[in-house]
């Protein structure tokens, strides 16, 4: 007897479940973004505040998709709830969005940085070493190794979703345990350190540096602007936990299994993160001198490319650190770009469902996932690997990402009126207080974006407005074929 062909398999467990939750969230952020958020604060205290800040607001956010999730678990997830709650309309804004920048450009960044960290084991992947020019578009063998890489992760997902399982759980616990090995030595090899001590002298004295390398120092509002712009980073490092609701069709008991894998991998992330923060402001220096050629002398601040965990991992292994940390990040990225992979294709196919896409990303293919859907994102993806680079790509999916965080969780409230008898398995943690909090922190944080950092945030608010358009243009067309 044949299995129906356009139906998705139920697959994936609670461990399955929040190994995809995990391992999307860890990729290479958590490596690099802390220097630049050292320049901007200036203190490990507040740094560590910025890091706490961005852990709760995500634990209050996937808590309150919870909610959500166990109402409609149903393949898509966050489009799902948009599309319920407001119109189809606010939910096909959202899916266009994550296909052209959201989810697609975290994918890219993250190909980009697992091509990077390629080229310190492989010297000839290097951005020096361009194989075409076109213009100003340069192709170098980074984004060879980048675009292959999204390849042949898009090739093994569309051979089943048990097969993007396997491949899922086995780089999420890898990466895990490496990590937590890196923390234990760390703050065992660090404790007592001198670099600790000098950080404890400045504690909570921040100060950020301008374009000419001057320091100046931060109190009041400036300060309180400073940590919301800051958060770029650890937002864009804790991302991506709400992917696990994309794959909702493929989830077995999906309205128990998707609120408790949310709960527990941003969970298992956030504590992770601050520890290896800690480890790193045990291992060197806060504040650095970029014209030092140690890596005490150039502190966090000035880490070489910004790589904070081979200069952290350098004070115990030396020059070999390279090495160790180019593998943990290559490990740790190739898993966290399968996650983003695996359940973004899940929206696309979600949306051609209701005719808002193309219809053959709607279909499902004989090892039962929506592979045309996995291809066009992948397609895409390795197009915006030649458009820019990480940090332009970093700003653009942190504000466009915030906007719908704000109007899912502000569904929350709108479901509790419009369907109060609904069934709801799990009801959002410290309803309304804390999902308020988060409403309100988000959009705190947005203002200080659109003021600070106008140049790359406006793009991203541009992109969710073309999306009108273009809807009415799929409403229409998908109108003629029905006439």
């Amino acid at each position: 007897m044949m299995e129906n062909q356009n139906v998705l398999r139920k697959s994936l467990r609670l461990v399955d479940s929040t190994a995809i939750v995990a391992g999307s969230m860890i990729g290479s952020g958590i490596f690099i973004v802390s220097a630049d958020m050292s320049r901007q604060i200036g203190a490990p205290g507040w740094m560590l505040v910025v890091w706490i800040i961005t852990g709760v607001m995500t634990l209050i956010a996937a808590l309150s998709y919870g909610e959500l999730a166990g109402m409609m678990p149903k393949a898509g997830g966050q489009y799902v709830y948009l599309r319920e709650a407001y119109n189809p309309l606010t939910g096909f804004l959202y899916g266009w969005t994550l296909f052209l920048v959201i989810q697609t450009g975290t994918i890219a960044a993250v190909a980009m940085a697992f091509a990077k960290f390629t080229g310190l084991l492989i010297p000839w992947v290097s951005e020096k070493n361009f194989w075409l020019i076109i213009g100003s578009v340069k192709f170098s063998t980074v984004h060879i190794v980048a675009i292959s890489s999204l390849i042949f992760i898009t090739w093994l997902n569309s051979k089943g979703i048990r097969t993007g399982k396997i491949v899922q759980n086995t780089f999420t616990f890898t990466k895990v345990l490496l990590l937590l090995a890196f923390i234990v030595v760390g703050l065992i090899v660090f404790n007592g350190n001198e670099a600790f001590t000098i950080n404890k002298a400045i504690f909570w004295e921040a100060q950020s540096i301008d374009g000419h390398g001057l320091a100046k120092s931060l109190t009041g509002f400036a300060l309180v602007a400073v940590l919301g712009t800051s958060m770029v980073g650890s937002l864009f490092s804790s991302d991506a936990w709400n992917n696990i609701t994309f794959t909702a069709g493929e989830i077995i008991n999906p309205k128990r299994n998707i609120p408790l894998s949310l709960f527990f991998g941003t969970l298992i992330v956030t504590i992770i993160y601050l520890l290896i923060n800690l480890v790193y402001i045990y291992a060197l220096p806060l504040r650095g001198d970029p014209a030092a050629t140690d890596v005490l002398g150039q502190g966090m601040q000035y880490a070489t490319n910004d790589r904070l965990g081979t200069a952290s991992m350098s004070m115990i292994l030396g020059e070999s650190a390279a090495i160790v940390m180019a593998i943990l990040v290559i490990i740790s990225t190739f898993g966290c770009n399968n996650g983003l992979i695996l359940s973004g294709a899940r929206v696309y196919y979600a949306m051609a469902q209701d005719g808002l896409f193309f219809k053959s990303t709607g279909k499902i293919n004989k090892s039962g996932v929506p592979s045309v859907s996995l291809w066009i994102q992948c397609l895409w993806a390795s197009l915006l690997c030649l458009s820019g680079t990480y940090s332009n790509l970093l700003d653009y999916v942190v504000f466009s990402v915030l906007i719908f965080y704000i109007l899912t969780i502000i569904a929350v409230f709108i479901l509790r009126r419009k369907q109060p008898g609904a069934e709801r398995p799990y009801k959002a943690f410290g309803y309304p207080v804390l999902p308020a909090l988060y409403i309100v922190s988000a959009l705190f944080i947005m203002v200080l974006l659109l003021i600070y950092k106008p140049i790359y945030t406006w793009p991203g608010l541009i992109i969710v407005c073309v999306g009108f358009p273009v809807y009415y243009f799929w409403k229409k067309n998908k109108s003629k074929k029905i006439e």
